[in-house]
């Protein structure tokens, strides 16, 4: 019987905290009353996602104050960087053990390393935060699509995903990110999904800004996989009462003269959970003529090989946030066949994963992977 994300997380952030109870809180030179008392704090830290699931809110979306979630989320960075670090330290050591007893020794027993991990893990996980909340930069890019007709060269695409619009990620900052996305006057702005956690009565303050989102062709989004936690069929329904189009397993042509682009979206793998329909790209792409070039908006960058073989031209996807820390980023890359940030060459096709615009507030940190409000020119390929 497969676990619950909940219960996952409760066996992970335990065996986290055993492994920092042992490597760095027992080792500190504090009376035995300090380390249990630091002990026991790491151990509610390490399980606040619990805490709050049960008493406010949902695992998704923690109903909470903006300013206590930012304080948990430092919590928790440290929780986890305090773990990261060590684990470092200790596979530096055990490897240069191998090779010098006495240097490896000192640096898995070294009072002085020991006790520098934990204020380096506090200032981390403040930096960390910061760059998780802040308004992202517009990122530009140009990207050659194949088949692109010479009158859609130049067209300029702004990308949103992974909003995640919560108590952290809130009213304000929303309307920031709205703000500075139409300050690039996009021929189309794009929302590859995950736009709110909650519902739509709790999210209705923050998502309103999405309305004053402005482009020549409109705004298109599709539902990532947040959108089935909490009442996906309201969610549809709010976001197209927002002035959304919601491209759900169907497609839009862009018509420039003559010429034709097509607009393809498709819903998320966790539909099949919730009763919904599941992604199928060749309902979307039914009725659509065989030669018009398209670009696919697909919440996960997996999968990307069989659209390419589809005749994608271009997939734009989010989901991995970049990975949100560097190096441990290397894990969801491995989760997402290889896909994790920028743009990847598959077949004929081109794929962007965007770093996301937000992310979800059980884990905000980003360190080394910065989000984006992706700005991209399409090129025609050259004759």
């Amino acid at each position: 019987m497969a676990l619950s994300m909940g219960t996952m997380l409760l066996f992970v952030t335990g065996a986290i905290w055993l492994y920092i109870l042992w490597r760095f809180v027992w080792p500190l030179r504090l009376r035995p009353a300090a380390r249990i008392s630091l002990a026991l704090v790491l151990l509610l830290v390490s399980q606040y996602h619990q805490i709050t699931r049960r008493f406010f809110g949902s695992l998704a979306s923690p109903e909470v104050p903006h300013a206590l979630l930012v304080g948990l989320s430092w919590a928790f960075g440290v929780f986890l960087l305090l773990a990261l670090l060590l684990l470092l330290r200790d596979v530096v050591g055990a490897l240069v053990f191998l090779a010098a007893r006495r240097v490896g020794r000192r640096i898995l027993t070294g009072r002085a390393l020991l006790q520098s991990i934990g204020p380096l893990a506090m200032v981390l996980s403040g930096l960390g935060v910061w760059e998780a909340v802040r308004v992202p930069d517009v990122k530009t890019i140009q990207i050659t699509v194949p088949g692109l007709p010479q009158a859609f060269d130049g067209y300029r695409i702004a990308q949103l995903t992974d909003l995640h619009a919560s108590r952290l990620l809130n009213e304000p900052w929303i309307e920031a990110v709205v703000a500075r996305t139409n300050a690039q006057a996009p021929d189309l702005t794009v929302i590859t999904g995950d736009i709110a956690d909650g519902t739509p009565a709790e999210r209705a303050d923050d998502v309103h800004a999405l309305a004053d989102l402005r482009a020549h062709d409109g705004v298109l989004a599709i539902p990532g996989n947040h959108e089935y936690y909490a009442d996906y069929q309201g969610w549809m329904k709010a976001y197209r009462n927002l002035g959304l189009t919601m491209l759900e397993n169907k497609h839009v042509v862009i018509h420039r003269g003559q010429a034709g682009l097509a607009i393809v979206g498709i819903t998320d793998s966790q539909a099949r959970r919730f009763g919904q329909p599941p992604p199928d790209l060749s309902a979307a792409l039914k009725g659509l003529k065989p030669d018009t070039p398209m670009i696919l908006l697909s919440h996960r960058p997996g999968g990307a090989a069989q659209n390419a073989q589809a005749g994608v031209a271009l997939q734009l996807s989010g989901h991995t946030h970049g990975g949100q820390i560097l190096g441990p980023h290397l894990l969801t890359q491995w989760a997402n066949e290889g896909y994790v940030s920028g743009l990847y060459k598959v077949g004929a096709m081109q794929l962007y994963v965007s770093n996301g615009t937000g992310l979800w507030g059980g884990l905000a940190i980003r360190l080394g992977r910065p989000s984006e409000i992706t700005l991209i020119t399409l090129r025609a390929p050259t004759q």
